[in-house]
């Protein structure tokens, strides 16, 4: 690949390296299902201050990205594409701290409702949770929207 493609995003992944993300992928949907992350009464637990199981799954989540992120600043190591692992700062601006606030708003009741972020919402289809493909579809509905808005949305 040369390296405008590989900066573009284009992909030239091989048969062996769909199988192994494949089989990573499966293996993290296990760990969700077992761990039960993915479960609706797990989510609806946390959101009432029930349970402290789901902010042991977050705060630990937490600790492995810093630790994770830490490692590869130390030794150098960024993405294939050649970018840093330092993520751009956020532009906050007169009154763009309220699109954070409202974006997050609106992601929390979506997962307080529905019981599923995008990465459980594919583990719970692989389970079979027949629900999750209503999810899934309207995730992409609200996808595609932003994407045919984006340009006239205030950045």
């Amino acid at each position: 690949m040369s390296e405008s493609q590989r900066s573009a995003g284009a992909s030239s992944a091989g048969p062996w390296e769909l199988v192994a993300h494949l089989l990573i992928g499966t293996f993290f949907g296990v760990v969700l299902i077992q761990s039960e992350v993915v479960s609706w009464f797990r989510i609806q637990e946390m959101f009432r201050f029930q349970s402290p199981h789901m902010y042991g799954v977050i705060a630990s989540a937490i600790a492995t990205g810093v630790l994770a992120l830490w490692l590869l600043r130390r030794f150098g190591v960024g993405a294939l594409n050649g970018a840093g692992t330092t993520p751009e700062p956020k532009r906050w601006g007169p009154g763009a701290g309220r699109r954070y606030w409202l974006g997050g708003t609106l992601f929390g009741l979506g997962w307080g409702l529905t019981g599923a972020c995008p990465g459980p919402m594919y583990a719970l289809m692989g389970y079979g949770v027949a629900g999750a493909a209503v999810v899934w579809l309207a995730a992409l509905v609200g996808t595609r929207t932003y994407a045919a808005v984006r340009d006239r949305l205030p950045h």
